[in-house]
């Protein structure tokens, strides 16, 4: 099939959700993607900050076939090894005592919204209310859409889920004003993606959870996007030094494959007990198979490199800046970068994608960039010589 004929079809039979590009993503391999014409580009895209690891890395599809050929699935009413073995290795790189698989990163949302809101129940005279930054993304799920701070994509779906309430990302006065006797919790991403590449304000995480233990609320950490490598450190909280009571992480914990996680502290980990959560797919032999191969690639020297390549990227994007009053802004952590424009995003995205560079917008006027955590200082500069050639061609 070509581009064109897979497009017809999709406009036929599926629902019109999407925003769909006109390529037929048929092969990946390593930091390119081919279409079903055969073209090759150079993916900064990563199925949005999801193949880290690169597209169809050698060892997690080994991975894959070997489990698919043994057990692919079986019920969470047994003992699944592989899935004893990823949670200890996630709990011990993140300093967290237990998990929970899910499917994605709003299950996983989802899952620590409902623990908090137990925790309440059982330790704080019924509090349920969580404090939530705007602008922020958990998901599109009733109650990560709840926690969503972004009025585009609520307004169609109300009465969304009661219990949260939304103030300005980085302003501690503005918390600590929000929090009350109702209040439970505060859910924050420590760099906010799709809210436009903001990373928290130094010193801002570090007094967030101060007050979250001087309040006796509980600290959530949205890592769906930052986590597992993608900012420099396995975690982006241990930028900040800190650690929250529940953790969520899916993307790229799975290298493409579904998987998401709920990580607990002790504090909060008994407050789940049989029957008050579960997932039919959630870490079943299949997916946790693909995630340990996939974590194993990381910790195998990525996340280093991911510090070195995202400091030199960013080192040239503020060169290029100079070179282009259109860049107003250069910012994020290792892999997850972002440039704000003073003109909309969408037609440099565009001119991009026909040269062969596929980038991402966060917002209307800001570039993001989440390239696998596979390349090397050559892929970047191939890839800023195609953006220079997509501004000239906006001009």
């Amino acid at each position: 099939m070509t581009n064109e004929q897979v497009v017809a079809l999709s406009e036929e039979y599926l629902l019109p959700t999407y925003g769909r590009l006109p390529i037929a993503a048929v092969r990946g391999e390593g930091p390119y993607l081919y279409d079903a014409d055969g073209n090759r580009y150079l993916d900064f895209i990563g199925g949005i900050a999801v193949t880290s690891q690169g597209h169809c890395h050698p060892k997690v599809v080994a991975a894959i076939k070997k489990q698919a050929e043994e057990l692919i699935h079986c019920s969470n009413l047994f003992q699944i090894p592989g899935q004893a073995l990823l949670a200890q290795k996630l709990c011990l790189a993140s300093s967290m005592e237990k998990a929970f698989f899910c499917n994605s990163g709003a299950e996983a949302n989802e899952a620590a919204i409902k623990l908090a809101r137990k925790w309440g129940k059982q330790n704080k005279n019924g509090s349920y209310e969580i404090i939530v930054a705007e602008d922020s993304f958990h998901g599109r799920t009733m109650g990560a859409l709840s926690a969503t701070a972004q009025s585009k994509y609520q307004k169609d779906f109300q009465p969304l889920v009661p219990g949260f309430k939304a103030v300005p990302y980085g302003d501690l006065e503005a918390l600590k004003e929000a929090i009350s006797p109702e209040t439970v919790a505060v859910m924050l991403e420590p760099l906010q993606g799709e809210g436009g590449v903001h990373p928290a304000p130094w010193g801002y995480l570090e007094a967030v959870e101060r007050l979250a233990l001087e309040e006796n609320i509980l600290l959530i950490l949205d890592e769906v996007q930052t986590g597992i490598g993608r900012t420099g450190k396995m975690f982006a909280c241990q930028h900040y030094g800190i650690r929250p009571d529940l953790l969520t992480l899916a993307k790229a914990l799975g290298s493409g494959v579904p998987i998401g996680a709920m990580l607990a502290s002790k504090k909060v980990a008994a407050t789940f007990q049989p029957g008050d959560h579960a997932s039919t797919y959630g870490g079943n032999p299949l997916v946790t198979a693909a995630a340990l191969a996939a974590f194993e690639v990381i910790e195998d020297g990525l996340v280093e490199r991911c510090a070195r390549v995202g400091a030199y990227f960013k080192k040239q994007l503020h060169a290029l800046q100079k070179r282009w009053s259109i860049i107003e802004d250069v910012r994020g952590l290792g892999l997850l970068l972002g440039v704000e424009l003073s003109v909309p995003a969408a037609p440099i995205v565009a001119a991009a994608r026909e040269r062969g560079l596929l980038i991402l917008t966060a917002g209307e006027r800001v570039l993001r960039f989440v390239p696998p955590l596979i390349i090397e200082e050559r892929e970047v500069d191939t890839a800023l010589e195609i953006l220079e050639e997509a501004f000239e061609a906006c001009k």
